[in-house]
């Protein structure tokens, strides 16, 4: 029921309707929307690196309060991490393999 009413605020994707081609932040909305609805399968299915960028904001957000060693090198390894699984996760849609 929720995500029912988060469907009706969800932004288009302007390349898709442009060019109608998906862009590679494609299904991020949804896919907060299933992590808010419990479904969290769905939403790795619908937006690979959701839990990854998830994992970064949360670091990101934790490096501001707290000294944490090494904190550059980490989150340098998680924009990494994530901007290898959203170009992967991309051209995988995009060759059709998954979704």
């Amino acid at each position: 029921m929720f995500l029912l009413q988060l469907e009706n605020y969800m932004l288009p994707c302007l390349n898709k309707q442009i060019f109608g081609i998906d862009c590679p932040g494609c299904g991020i909305q949804r896919a907060i929307s299933f992590i808010l609805n419990g479904d969290f399968v769905a939403a790795f299915y619908m937006f690979p690196a959701i839990y990854t960028i998830i994992l970064l904001i949360a670091f990101l957000g934790l490096s501001l309060f707290i000294d944490i060693k090494n904190s550059f090198k980490i989150k340098l390894y998680l924009l990494y991490l994530n901007a290898g699984i959203i170009i992967v996760s991309y051209i995988l849609k995009m060759l059709q393999i998954i979704y």
